[in-house]
């Protein structure tokens, strides 16, 4: 061992900082430069107000990442004549974009929970699916945040999360197999434990088919 030498120390945890939003004007040049790579001129004009009409989709598509989840499933309501069973909406259309291409994912969730210390308005359920369905996700992420918002926020007995969807990353580009779904769900409490209980919510879905 080198007595002289210096000890050294352990660098510190860098924070990343937080990334700043870049101005309007930047991300419209970013769609021209798009446009360009894509081989069209962005100055022809069709294409010359397509940046601004990008810009203000994208706002739309990716609003998700404005709001908080736990605003939206604040309030719960007890006086429900004693109900303690399953509180079940099928069919929830929603609409994503895969984060590993940026192209549309679209489905319908099935959300169910039981009740423990109130219930929830029903089109609070299909809000918290498009709060994250509105941001870049993978569906077997989105399908985590949603039941993670709802224990997080109602405190169920239990919880049930089904999502189907047509990925188009896969039927638009790549092995371009049209009309495949891909089918993602978990269980959390009751669900999760009782078999009985995960075999009901499934024969509801179907139920209404």
């Amino acid at each position: 061992m080198d007595m002289n030498a210096k000890p050294t120390l352990a660098a510190a945890p860098v924070t990343p900082m937080p990334r700043q939003r870049p101005s309007r004007e930047e991300a419209e040049a970013a769609v021209r430069t798009l446009i360009q790579w894509a081989g069209d001129d962005p100055d022809r004009e069709g294409l010359i107000d397509t940046p601004r009409r990008v810009l203000d989709a994208y706002r739309e598509m990716f609003a998700g990442y404005e709001i908080d989840a736990r605003s939206v499933l604040k309030r719960t309501f007890t006086e429900v004549g004693g109900y303690d069973d399953i509180v079940l909406v099928r069919d929830i259309p929603f609409n994503s974009h895969c984060e590993h291409h940026m192209v549309p994912f679209v489905g319908k969730a099935h959300i169910a929970y039981l009740p423990h210390d109130g219930v929830v308005g029903l089109s609070k359920l299909a809000r918290v699916t498009d709060v994250f369905a509105k941001r870049l996700q993978t569906q077997e992420n989105l399908t985590a945040q949603i039941i993670e918002a709802i224990n997080d926020s109602i405190n169920p007995r239990g919880a049930a999360v089904m999502l189907e969807a047509e990925h188009m990353c896969m039927s638009m580009r790549g092995i371009q197999k049209h009309g495949s779904s891909t089918v993602t769900h978990r269980f959390t409490g009751v669900f999760a434990e009782d078999r009985q209980e995960q075999d009901r919510f499934f024969a509801l879905i179907r139920a209404g088919r």
